[in-house]
């Protein structure tokens, strides 16, 4: 019987000693980090070819980085890391025409909306 107790001791040491810290890791709580420049579909749907920057920006807000030597384009990036899973980041690019600038292209994670192309109202 001396000898069991020793396993039943033993045992749960030795596991918890080859898991290393990642049992405990998971156990404590660890909160929700939101960066950048949060958009919805929604938001990215009321776009419209031809829109001003200050409509833009009073639709998405102000854009996250507008590099330097690139004033036209601008990008809406936006990183969530829920707790222990793994990190999302979804990006949104704007880019305005140099003549006179004003809305041309959307790309990134979000789709375009079929109206993007119809006239402004």
């Amino acid at each position: 019987m001396k000898q069991f107790s020793k396993w039943l001791v033993a045992a749960p040491l030795a596991v918890t000693l080859l898991t290393g810290c990642s049992v405990l890791e998971r156990l404590v709580y660890r909160i929700d980090i939101n960066q950048g420049n949060y958009v919805e579909q929604q938001d990215v749907d009321k776009l419209k070819f031809g829109m001003t920057k200050d409509q833009v920006r009073y639709v998405l807000g102000s854009p996250m980085l507008i590099e330097n030597g690139y004033p036209n384009t601008w990008y809406y990036i936006y990183h969530h890391t829920e707790g222990h899973n793994e990190s999302v980041q979804r990006n949104l690019v704007a880019r305005f025409s140099d003549s006179d600038g004003s809305l041309s292209e959307i790309t990134g994670d979000y789709p375009v909306s079929e109206s993007f192309f119809e006239a402004i109202k």
